[in-house]
């Protein structure tokens, strides 16, 4: 099917998916907080995962997409380990002694990891001062949920260990996550090399998600058997609206927020789709705010619009060079040529002699 026979997802369709993957992705960490009533850290991630990546795995077999390729799996299941398990684990662990409002603000930090870690492009990032300005502020936003923390005068010196621990355990979650990403990222040409080597046929990214789920999901119930979590758990002591919780978190969060982030890749500007990292922060401040007895904080809504106001300036170069930007500036260049050409004085005419001039010399340089 060429590419004008493809069908046009309607408005409706495009608008239900930003809103699925702006507030379910928000929401998810406010219910893994709640569900942290009744099930211990590794156990419900156990659980999520096992049922996320079944009814994934299940939905790609009835869709006829095909399950295996052993270069593709080894690569999704590395993936699945660091992202799934790795940065889940840190943020399920550390959600038993920090709001999921503080979760949230420093997985939103992750973009200075990427910054920091992605090598290949230190040159074009540091050489950038939106970039350097975004790093900076990033650390600092962070700095103030960890400085808060600290200096907090209601907690005990435990709590504050406590907190502070699991700050870092948290910080440490999201580099696994950015450099999981990373080397997806830049591993992909050597896979796809190595699978026409192999004459292997790559899979489809729902099949890739649905065995990092089930990666996720074995190395959570490995460590839940192992730690002793899943002898004590007592399957009768969950309360009604936790199982909910922790469906909510599979089906909806794991699957439809996933699908509808994958779906709107193919169909929107990826800079406009990354939107979701300024609303997931917002979203998951609201319900902790009204839904969880943990107070928020005004240096923790300040430190949240200084770590969203840093992957902006971080994105700075993206956003600028986006079609749609390129297309309202050529709009208002248009719309200032006509205002100089409907005028017939001399000077108006050598203006736009002048300004036509310019643009061409840019246009060259460029």
């Amino acid at each position: 099917m060429t590419k004008g026979n493809q069908r046009m997802p309607t408005t409706g369709s495009i608008i239900f998916a930003y809103l699925v993957v702006y507030i379910v992705w928000g929401s998810t960490f406010f219910f893994i907080e709640k569900a942290l009533r009744s099930f211990s850290p590794f156990v419900l991630g156990s659980i999520r995962f096992i049922i996320a990546g079944s009814l994934l795995m299940g939905f790609c077999y009835f869709k006829g997409y095909k399950l295996f390729a052993k270069t593709a799996v080894k690569d999704a299941l590395f993936v699945g380990f660091l992202l799934l398990f790795v940065d889940m684990a840190a943020i399920i662990w550390a959600e038993q002694y920090i709001s999921s409002a503080i979760v949230t603000i420093i997985a939103a930090a992750t973009a200075i990891w990427f910054v920091v870690f992605d090598k290949p492009k230190w040159k074009e990032n540091f050489s950038s001062l939106p970039t350097v300005l975004g790093l900076i502020f990033g650390f600092l936003g962070v700095f103030m949920l960890f400085a808060e923390q600290l200096f907090a005068q209601e907690d005990t010196s435990g709590d504050k260990n406590i907190k502070i621990t699991a700050m870092f355990v948290l910080v440490f979650g999201t580099i696994a996550w950015t450099v999981g990403s990373l080397i997806s990222k830049y591993s992909k040409e050597k896979r796809t090399r190595q699978m026409q080597e192999r004459g292997e046929e790559d899979v489809h990214i729902m099949v890739k998600t649905a065995w990092q789920m089930v990666c996720a999901g074995i190395a959570f119930t490995v460590v839940a058997s192992i730690n002793g979590e899943y002898r004590r758990f007592q399957i009768q002591d969950v309360l009604p609206e936790d199982w909910g919780g922790i469906i909510y978190l599979a089906t909806m969060g794991s699957i439809l927020a996933f699908g509808s982030y994958i779906w709107l890749l193919q169909h929107r500007p990826a800079t406009e789709v990354s939107t979701h990292a300024y609303i997931n922060p917002i979203v998951a401040l609201v319900l902790a705010h009204y839904f969880t007895d943990h107070h928020v904080t005004s240096l923790q809504i300040i430190g949240l619009f200084i770590v969203l106001g840093s992957v902006l300036l971080m994105n700075w170069n993206l956003y600028k060079n986006n079609k749609k930007v390129k297309v309202y500036k050529r709009a208002k260049r248009i719309k200032k040529l006509r205002e100089l050409a409907s005028h017939s004085s001399i000077p108006r005419i050598m203006a736009l002699s002048n300004f036509n001039q310019k643009h061409e010399k840019k246009k060259e340089r460029l």
